[in-house]
């Protein structure tokens, strides 16, 4: 009647959205202000009033046909200019218009740069911890996920690790910097040394490996760090990027796919995306989004409450006993559990009505997430429990 697989996948709901469910059902019970949800990274900072205005403007003054007609697969040819236009302007990276494709944010963006790059037998590897849709994603373009084990003294790559997962399959290495969940910032050695790698990596195996830079988390960055633009450090990369986090817009589903020029036979490349999109039925980024998005570009929003959020946690949870990675970026927390299994610590925090994500659906067991993307007064609030919880693991070898 149905295929097996989409049942499967469409009736066992992720780990995080369980939980999340779960906080929804327990708040019922106990009132929301006494469940203290970690579990969902979604976005606190209100969306920016500049991103409201040009909205509520474009709807009352622009053509409604323009604004809610389609538009060309790729996205308005004027949006991606002026989108280049920035892109260049920050990061020094030579593109224009004809290097943009508009998409329904960074999901689709990623999956859009799968289904382009997959042949058969094809392989792409990715660094634990990562967002568990990656697997997902690639084995529905008919790809086969390669994990590399996540180097937990400061999450950055594990080169030798790396370079054995590299195989003659290898079409592309996906990049998640900021990371979710670790919060870490690839250093700009990382992106050297892993260009270096790829580069020779091509030599031997004789075709392109590319980069798939996931980049949601771009703009989230904490203590004067900056995140490598990384097609200036190596050719064969394409740029994923949404507009979820920076503007807090994770509903309305907009963001990019960038291919530089200097992307191996760019104009297949290019086409392929076109491809891809078309056969996963995107027909066009919201227009109305579209023109929004190009009103606003080059604007920041204040993003400063995620930097207070990760301190306050950060601090209070150390203090209590947590060993845990100072977040660099992203808006995410992911320190040790107090067990070796993660679910059975994670279940023990529901307990106290902390509700956790375990790190082994991120690819690294022993480690749990904490989403601070929430009101930093609820963060104040489940300090306390976070000590309770400690507690009872210190009784438990005492």
């Amino acid at each position: 009647m149905v295929s097996q697989e989409m049942y499967e996948l469409g009736t066992k709901k992720s780990t995080i959205r369980t939980i999340f469910e779960y906080g929804q059902k327990r708040a019922s019970e106990v009132g929301a202000e006494n469940v203290f949800d970690f579990s969902l990274g979604n976005p606190s900072v209100p969306t920016p009033d500049f991103i409201r205005d040009a909205a509520v403007d474009i709807l009352t003054h622009s053509d409604p046909t323009e604004v809610h007609g389609y538009t060309i697969a790729p996205g308005k040819p004027q949006v991606r200019e002026i989108l280049a236009a920035d892109i260049k302007k920050r990061f020094g990276l030579e593109v224009t218009g004809k290097n943009l494709f508009l998409t329904a944010g960074a999901a689709a963006s990623v999956t859009i740069a799968f289904k382009a790059l997959t042949e058969t037998g094809d392989e792409f590897v990715t660094i634990a911890p990562f967002f568990p849709e990656y697997r997902v994603f690639v084995e529905a373009c008919g790809g086969r996920l390669v994990i590399v084990p996540a180097k937990t003294d400061n999450f950055q790559i594990d080169f030798a690790a790396l370079e054995t997962a590299i195989t003659p399959h290898t079409k592309a290495v996906i990049i998640n910097s900021p990371n979710n969940p670790s919060g870490a910032v690839y250093s700009e050695e990382t992106i050297r040394r892993l260009a270096e790698l790829l580069r020779t990596k091509e030599q031997t195996y004789g075709h392109p490996i590319f980069i798939i830079a996931d980049e949601p988390y771009r703009e989230i960055v904490y203590d004067g760090l900056s995140v490598p633009c990384i097609p200036l450090y190596y050719d064969n990369t394409i740029v994923c990027y949404s507009y979820s986090k920076s503007f807090s817009l994770p509903g309305e589903r907009i963001g990019y796919i960038v291919v530089p020029d200097t992307a191996a036979d760019f104009a297949r490349v290019y086409g392929a995306m076109a491809g891809a999109a078309r056969v996963l039925t995107h027909v066009n980024a919201p227009s109305l989004w579209q023109l929004v998005i190009a009103r606003c570009a080059g604007k920041a929003a204040d993003l400063s409450t995620y930097a207070h959020n990760a301190k306050l946690l950060y601090e209070g949870l150390t203090a209590a006993g947590f060993e845990c990675m100072r977040p660099q970026g992203a808006f995410y927390l992911f320190p040790k559990a107090l067990e070796e299994d993660d679910v059975a610590f994670c279940a023990r925090a529901r307990e106290f009505d902390l509700l956790l994500v375990p790190g082994a659906d991120f690819g690294c067991p022993g480690y749990f997430r904490a989403a601070y993307c929430v009101r930093t007064e609820m963060i104040e609030r489940a300090l306390p429990h976070f000590q309770e919880l400690r507690k009872t693991y210190k009784e438990i070898h005492e």
